[in-house]
């Protein structure tokens, strides 16, 4: 377990409070995202996925609520966990915008805006895990 999780998530580094506003804003975007315009969002949403304009309110509503949670102490860590979880499982869609060619209007549909925000998806949750203190890699520090 890392020295940031043994101590609750909570971390002196600077960078890592850097990290977790500004995780917290993106959250609050994607949130807001989620609530305001379901319809774009909806088109890029798996047709595996059951109840799904239900489950695009809900994960607006999970947004805000972690992005809450990142930045109060006692539920960092959780909320870096359960983020990175949420990433990972939203990733599909953002697969299936891609490779599809799914229209959104608003969004670039070249591999220009694809490619990268498919290759950030690892960095989000690196960047949620990290923020919260679950991890420390690649940043720890060697032991004597």
């Amino acid at each position: 377990m890392s020295e940031a999780a043994q101590s609750g998530g909570h971390s002196s580094n600077p960078w890592r409070a850097v990290l977790r506003w500004i995780l917290a804003a993106f959250f609050v975007a994607a949130g807001v995202a989620h609530l305001a315009v379901p319809d774009k969002l909806l088109a890029m949403t798996p047709g595996w996925v059951q109840f799904a304009p239900q489950v695009i309110l809900l994960t607006g509503l999970c947004e805000f609520a972690g992005a809450a949670a990142l930045v109060t102490r006692p539920l960092r860590w959780w909320a870096g966990v359960a983020l990175a979880l949420y990433s990972l499982c939203v990733w599909p869609a953002n697969i299936m915008h891609a490779v599809d060619g799914i229209e959104i209007p608003g969004l670039p549909s070249s591999w220009w805006y694809h490619g990268p925000r498919l290759a950030a998806q690892p960095l989000i949750i690196w960047a949620s895990l990290y923020a919260a203190g679950v991890v420390d890699w690649p940043f720890r520090r060697r032991r004597a």
